[in-house]
């Protein structure tokens, strides 16, 4: 039988704070995916079987008010996530300061320890944030190695977040601020050589900016052979993977970068407000701490959340549990089929033009288009409610590329293919205005 709240409370001045703590997550019951489980089949063929992916729908809660193709923002958390937060929030309400002193250590450094699993990296490597942005402003404010006079690097694909913090650096630590543009929809060689020219031509160079899935039309690019070219010269790489991981599958060492922006709330599935900074072993000396944070030498220095989101945090782990129960090759090769189910339609009409890779290696959920000759905010951004309002379909409007604005169509796993057939029709119908 597990231990009343009353119970606990009247045994909190008699226990030790390591049992109290174990004592207070007893009273908390892990919820079953129930029979969850992927089929003995090849990622490519399972990518099409809609039943199975019709139970994996059932594990989420999402709206019917519209066809929600717009998954870019959050990912929404699967019905057993929801009730682990929900319970949390319960628990830690109720406990409050001292469930937040005895209990909750033990239980934050469990969630942490299975993000470090997931990712591939060590625990002392990690430190939790609150979101991708937050992790990367650490990074990019923080990294202390440049001196006036060095150059930075960031591309139009990145995140306008990042953007603008590689921008502050020039008045932060009076750097020379690079950027380039890529093709509108590049080839592997093509972005290579992009990033190979940008070395050759920036002698200074120190940093580089990049972002493994672009927010602005899902652009993938090889990081990995980025940073190693970088490395060669002496630039060091931070990465911005807000959209790669829980997308791709790979170990955040796999990127050949010293540090890393995570986020666990869009493709993992976490509850909004979690994220992670990745910084190898041995790097973290060319991290400020935070502001007027101690440095203790320690990864944890160079994040102040102030006081976060405990129960956040504590369904993690839940989060973590679905999308593996999915399987990530899984998950890439059904995100892959819903992207290209349109994309392959799309490609078709004259009036649409689209900001999508055709080699699915530099493919992920994310795609855009627009009309042909409305590269304008103002025109994607009226396409955008037009899409909505005539159709039902959310989607939403990005700008940024140096090519100009689009609309972005964003897929999730329980998203049907039915839905995806719902925007072919629609971009048909857009031809006849």
């Amino acid at each position: 039988m597990q231990p009343s709240r009353r119970r606990l409370l009247l045994a909190g001045a008699l226990l030790p704070a390591s049992e109290l703590a174990t004592a207070c997550l007893k009273t908390t019951a892990p919820v079953s995916l129930g029979t969850l489980s992927a089929p003995a089949q090849p990622p490519s063929v399972l990518a099409t079987d809609e039943s199975w992916w019709a139970e994996v729908a059932r594990q989420f809660d999402i709206t019917d008010e519209v066809n929600h193709l717009e998954n870019g923002f959050w990912g929404a958390m699967g019905r057993s996530t929801l009730q682990a937060y929900q319970r949390h929030t319960a628990e830690v309400n109720r406990g409050n300061a001292w469930y937040g002193r005895e209990a909750y250590p033990a239980a934050y450094r469990a969630a942490h320890a299975d993000a470090a699993r997931l990712l591939g990296v060590a625990e002392d490597e990690l430190v939790f944030t609150r979101g991708a942005t937050e992790a990367l402003l650490a990074l990019i404010g923080g990294y202390n190695r440049l001196r006036p006079g060095d150059q930075v690097l960031h591309a139009d694909t990145d995140y306008d977040s990042m953007i603008d913090a590689m921008q502050w650096l020039r008045s932060r630590r009076a750097v020379q601020v690079e950027g380039i543009a890529l093709p509108p929809v590049p080839t592997h060689d093509q972005v290579m050589q992009a990033y190979a020219d940008a070395f050759a031509r920036l002698p200074r160079l120190k940093l580089v900016l990049l972002t493994q899935v672009s927010h602005r039309h899902g652009l993938v690019i090889p990081v990995a052979e980025i940073s190693a070219l970088a490395r060669a010269r002496g630039v060091d790489v931070i990465v911005d993977a807000a959209h790669g991981f829980g997308q791709l599958a790979y170990a955040v060492p796999d990127l050949q970068a010293d540090f890393v922006g995570i986020n666990l709330h869009k493709w993992i599935g976490a509850p909004v407000g979690v994220g992670a900074v990745y910084v190898r072993r041995g790097r973290v000396a060319d991290i400020d701490p935070y502001m007027a944070v101690k440095d203790d030498g320690r990864i944890f220095s160079r994040v102040h959340t102030g006081t976060a989101n405990f129960a956040a945090y504590l369904a993690l782990p839940d989060a973590i549990a679905l999308h593996e129960r999915i399987g990530i090759a899984n998950k890439r090769a059904r995100l892959l089929a819903l992207r290209n189910r349109w994309v392959a339609a799309a490609r078709d009409m004259p009036h649409i033009e689209l900001l999508a890779s055709h080699d699915d290696a530099q493919a992920s959920a994310l795609a855009s288009f627009r009309l042909r000759g409305k590269a304008g905010k103002a025109d994607n951004q009226a396409l955008q409610q037009r899409l909505l309002k005539q159709f039902g379909i959310f989607t939403t409007a990005r700008d940024g590329l140096a090519s100009g604005s689009c609309v972005r169509v964003t897929p999730s796993v329980f998203t049907g293919m039915q839905q995806m057939d719902r925007l072919v029709a629609a971009l048909e119908q857009l031809q006849r205005g």
